[in-house]
């Protein structure tokens, strides 16, 4: 014990944090503050450094890459040891944290500990409340399976809707045009690196503006919150009838915030990771790309909206209630606390509640997933099929059944994503459509999983009679040389 004292003594002498950790274990609690209502904070950092320490783990493992993502979330699934377990964890943590913080955000409003002089600890919960949902999210793209590549890919559209700033926000997040290597890198820098930072930086004032503020007292009806008044009262409360934190209050944060860590790990155990399920395949679009069950009740609402409605809310909802809820403690700083007085604020949470819920049930049955086949129901203009051999009616087929015009249009029809394919034939040859099909390039898939060699011919044959009348289609100029010559008569000999 002399030699643990000493060693004690020794990085006293050089850090001089005895003071403030004694500081902080014996600071003033109300004693009624030290019940099992005020335990969720205490337990969503207990939550976060689980998350962190996991996410540690399985860094060393993930490959951050298009191609090895999802390889390596196989690898840790099956052939590392607990590596499943691990996953587990850290997937089901982060369900537990974005519940935790939001009954802690949800209890935070209805004891009306927002008030005055804690207007700052609740915009800072807020921003807690942000980071949290966006680790969610980010970690569900990190899967970067099938559910996770059209996911984003919803996500991104949502963004892209913004008025001006919408193209640069989809090129800033997703690294280019479309989804590929460097979106996944960019998410995983978000993952690891900017959002938990930002997360320690404000769960880090959260907790210091708590130790300066003290924690909310109980909030008994009748007791008023007054800016002249209140913080001369909480101290002599305070200071009259408080316990320190340590041993009195400290107990209960622990055992709550131990039977969460216990919770995880049961569901971890139990019910195992999350995906990755299908590979990522962009020419698959008739999917479902069902989001992990903190977002289902986004997908389903967007789903019932009406289609006109739908970039409105998208773009004002958002911004209004992220408005009233920073602006909450100073329109409400004052004023009766209890819950029981406040029926307007009972009623909200109620409502909140019930409307998560609703929608998240109905996203395991609705049809929220958008169906892709924008164009495919109409036919393909008779124009585009007179005259046409049977070979090249059946590329028509093709591409109506595989639905290219969801991203491509013929006469003024079909999608925008891709070119027009009308005169398609005057600019590509028949070996370049081949190959653009197949390969794909630029903003197109490869197909060449998703079609038979007879498919193709028939596309390709299909494609091959778009161009303008009277002007013959492309042709490779090599090709043509080495034809001329062959057909040329033999030069005579003189």
């Amino acid at each position: 014990m002399s030699r643990l004292k000493q060693i004690g003594n020794w990085f006293e002498q050089r850090l001089q944090i005895a003071g403030v950790i004694r500081e902080t274990a014996t600071h003033p609690v109300p004693r009624q503050s030290a019940s099992w209502w005020y335990v969720f904070g205490s337990a969503a950092l207990t939550i976060f450094i689980l998350q962190v320490f996991t996410g540690i783990m399985l860094a060393l493992i993930y490959v951050p890459s298009a191609g090895e993502a999802w390889n390596s979330l196989q690898y840790l699934n099956h052939d590392v040891t607990l590596g499943w377990f691990l996953r587990g964890v850290h997937g089901w943590g982060s369900n537990f944290m974005v519940a935790v913080v939001l009954i802690h955000m949800a209890q935070v409003f209805l004891f009306g500990a927002y008030k005055f002089p804690r207007e700052l600890t609740w915009i800072l919960g807020v921003f807690l409340l942000l980071m949290t949902l966006g680790m969610a999210f980010t970690g569900q793209v990190l899967r970067f399976d099938q559910d996770a590549y059209w996911g984003l890919g919803i996500g991104v559209a949502i963004m892209g809707r913004v008025p001006i700033l919408g193209a640069s926000l989809v090129h800033l997040l997703l690294g280019g045009p479309i989804i590929a290597g460097d979106t996944l890198s960019r998410f995983f820098a978000l993952h690891v690196f900017v959002i938990p930072g930002l997360l320690i930086g404000f769960v880090s004032l959260h907790l210091l503006m708590v130790l300066k503020l003290g924690i909310n007292e109980w909030p008994m009806p009748g007791r008023i919150v007054r800016r002249s008044t209140y913080v001369q009262e909480y101290h002599e409360m305070a200071h009259r009838d408080g316990v320190p934190f340590v041993p009195d209050a400290v107990w209960k944060d622990m055992f709550f915030s131990a039977a969460i860590i216990v919770s995880v790990m049961a569901c971890a155990a139990y019910f195992g990771p999350f995906g990755p399920s299908g590979y990522p395949d962009p020419t698959i679009v008739q999917t479902i790309p069902k989001p992990d069950f903190f977002f289902l009740w986004i997908y389903a609402m967007l789903a019932l909206l009406p289609p006109q409605m739908e970039t409105a809310i998208l773009l004002i909802a958002p911004v209004v209630v992220l408005g009233f809820l920073i602006l909450l403690p100073f329109l409400s700083g004052e004023g009766e606390k209890s819950w029981k007085r406040r029926p307007i604020a009972v009623v909200t949470v109620l409502l909140i509640a019930v409307a998560l819920g609703t929608f998240t049930k109905l996203a395991t049955y609705s049809p929220w997933s958008p169906v892709m086949d924008g164009w495919s129901g109409d036919p393909v203009p008779v124009e585009y099929l007179n005259g046409r051999s049977p070979l090249e009616r059946q590329g028509a087929l093709v591409f109506q059944v595989k639905q290219c015009r969801n991203c491509h249009s013929i006469g003024d029809s079909g999608g925008k994503r891709g070119p027009a394919l009308d005169t398609i034939a005057t600019t590509l040859t028949r070996d370049q459509l081949v190959r653009q099909v197949i390969q794909g390039g630029g903003n197109m898939p490869a197909y060449g999983k998703n079609l038979n060699p007879a498919e193709v011919t028939a596309l390709v044959s299909f494609l091959e009679t778009l161009h303008l009348p009277g002007r013959p289609p492309a042709r490779d100029a090599a090709q043509a040389t080495v034809t001329k010559q062959e057909n040329s008569p033999p030069a005579s000999n003189r």
